[in-house]
């Protein structure tokens, strides 16, 4: 009767209603059956005993950068593995739908800290479409591991319409014929099925290459008048933007936010990034729910999208993006492919206080909290450094500026002194808070980009840790089946996608873990090398005893840190289309 059966497992339907002990009954890929009786298990290919595990919907992971990976990649395992089982791409305003390997290798090398030469090399290597809907047939003709769904990258359409080098021009204005093919790609990727679109303002993502570099991202040279065009159709169509604000400019926030806002025509699905308790600036915090819900209030549809764990970066050496929102780091960075002059300029005596004037500038807004005491060394050649932060190496050395103790390392190491800092979502309690907002999106992880930099693959399970904690603890901000519908059928519903539930007739793509094993290990700092970029050694999570099953279309791909044989020839994962539930 069944191809698989998990039994004895709390189950979770992922609609926030109450769990308990269930057998599960799955056929051709979908939930036959949710009995408390025991299921008839003749001629049953797979029997998973799931006693003292629950039992849930994969979980959705809603902001990835996977979009070279999955060409190169498509089992992409590394969220496999930690249970999400359906994956967004597109974000940023980046995707891979409409520009060439040259100008995808401009907008995701430096932005997402992906190696610009596999970018250009996969692309152009491996590019068989050219629109939306032949993009769609090339991704399912992949052996997906998980479902992907995806946005489309404003800046993929502004580059591939304009070419890269006008739409990265601020004098150049798109004619009304540019501006009704940026529609039209527009309309045709969500007539494939993509769930909206991404845009962006924020100012310190700057382009690779030589062609453009260190331009801001072609997005950010719209205007106005384009924006609402393309908002316009998003509206009509009921599908989402995904908008990264300026955060130096609090009326691009304001104005992207109140974009949701109907006023005699269809609200807008407005997704921003990003909610975090930044360090920098920690009253901030109380605005993102506070504009949430007036925006929400007043008729939108409205979500700020949030990691929630701590954001712990590393760093090797200087080559990290929060640098790129000042000057003297943006600086640096674009001399990222000239080793040497790049060794010049950090020991010019000149450009050090340009450093140390940025360093000290402590108001206004920023992402990074600009304090070398909070900058723990992991890495170095020089072993007598290793666990100090750069502050304290400063004060040993007779009390150097903290800038200058970093920047003489970095100009005697470069990039083998490694380090790491916690940038925002460091109080647990507001973490608490925010995880509970009605107008947050529980996401944001980066998967797939900024590979030596953070980690956040298993997100989901770090949240489940922090609910189950807090109960055990007496003092519960959510309940773990809140917070599995967080992460799971809420955005499914939001998102308009076929994914998210496990009841009778749903896709049975499902999560098994081990609640005991919610524990430090995911927390745990690991390294893995990347085959397809030359063996990058790239930061990953692993917490293998916690995830027992991961199913995909009710094929078994994951479990106990094992790969299913089959995972990588077989295609197990399908291309979501939004609407199509």
């Amino acid at each position: 009767m069944y191809d698989t059966i998990i039994k004895n497992g709390r189950w979770f339907d992922g609609t926030g209603a109450p769990s308990a002990i269930r057998n599960l009954g799955i056929r051709d890929g979908r939930v036959a059956t949710v009995s408390a009786a025991p299921l008839d298990e003749t001629d049953c290919e797979r029997v998973i005993d799931a006693t003292g595990r629950w039992v849930m919907p994969g979980m959705i992971d809603i902001h990835t950068h996977y979009d070279v990976e999955v060409l190169l990649d498509p089992t992409l395992s590394e969220s496999l593995r930690h249970g999400v089982t359906t994956l967004l791409l597109g974000s940023c305003s980046l995707s891979t739908v409409h520009v060439g390997g040259s100008d995808a290798g401009d907008l995701f090398g430096r932005v997402e800290a992906i190696p610009r030469k596999h970018v250009v090399d996969a692309v152009d290597a491996l590019k068989t479409w050219n629109s939306a809907h032949s993009y769609v047939a090339a991704l399912e003709s992949l052996p997906l591991g998980p479902n992907v769904a995806a946005f489309i990258g404003h800046s993929d359409i502004r580059a591939a319409q304009l070419g890269l080098t006008r739409a990265t021009d601020p004098k150049v204005k798109p004619t009304e014929n540019e501006l009704t093919a940026m529609e039209h790609k527009l309309t045709e990727a969500l007539d494939a099925g993509f769930v909206g679109m991404s845009s962006q303002q924020l100012l310190f993502d700057k382009l690779d290459g030589e062609v453009c570099r260190s331009r801001t991202l072609p997005s950010t040279y719209a205007t106005a008048k384009e924006r609402r065009r393309l908002n316009r159709i998003l509206r009509d169509r009921k599908r989402a933007l995904q908008g990264g604000p300026d955060v130096a400019k609090p009326q691009s926030l304001i104005g992207m936010a109140a974009s949701s806002l109907g006023f005699f025509r269809p609200h807008l699905k407005v997704s921003l990034l990003s909610a975090a308790d930044i360090k920098a600036i920690p009253g901030v915090v109380k605005v993102f729910p506070l504009l949430g819900k007036i925006i929400n209030k007043l008729g939108g549809d409205f979500r700020w999208q949030h990691l929630p764990v701590p954001f712990e970066v590393y760093s090797d050496g200087i080559d990290l993006p929060v640098f790129e929102e000042f000057g003297s780091g943006a600086a640096a960075l674009h001399l990222s492919n000239q080793i040497e002059e790049r060794r010049a300029l950090l020991a010019d005596e000149e450009y050090r206080r340009w450093f140390r004037k940025d360093y000290d500038k402590k108001w206004g807004p920023r992402v990074w909290h600009r304090d070398f005491f909070d900058a723990e060394i992991t890495e170095c050649p020089d072993e007598s450094v290793v666990g100090k932060t750069f502050g304290q190496v400063g004060v040993d050395r007779g009390g150097v500026h903290p800038v200058d103790a970093f920047l003489d390392l970095v100009v005697e190491y470069g990039p083998k002194v490694r380090w790491r800092t916690t940038i925002s979502n460091h109080r647990p309690e507001v973490l608490n808070v925010l995880a509970a907002d009605p107008s947050v999106q529980l996401g944001f992880s980066d998967a797939g980009a900024h590979l030596r930099n953070m980690a956040f693959y298993n997100f989901g399970l770090r949240l489940l840790e922090r609910v189950q904690r807090a109960q055990r603890a007496g003092n519960p901000f959510m309940t773990v089946e809140h917070a599995v519908h967080r992460v799971t059928g809420e955005l499914a519903d939001w998102y308009d996608l076929d994914a998210g539930h496990l009841r009778e007739g749903d896709r049975a793509d499902v999560l098994i873990i081990d609640p005991e094993r919610l524990d430090d290990s995911l927390t745990a700092y690991a390294e893995n090398p990347v085959p397809e970029y030359d063996n990058l050694s790239r930061m990953v999570n692993r917490n293998d005893e916690t995830v027992t099953a991961v199913l995909v279309n009710g094929e078994f791909v994951f479990g106990l840190g094992e790969k299913a044989e089959t995972l990588g020839t077989e295609r197990t994962g399908e291309f979501l289309k939004a609407g199509a539930r």
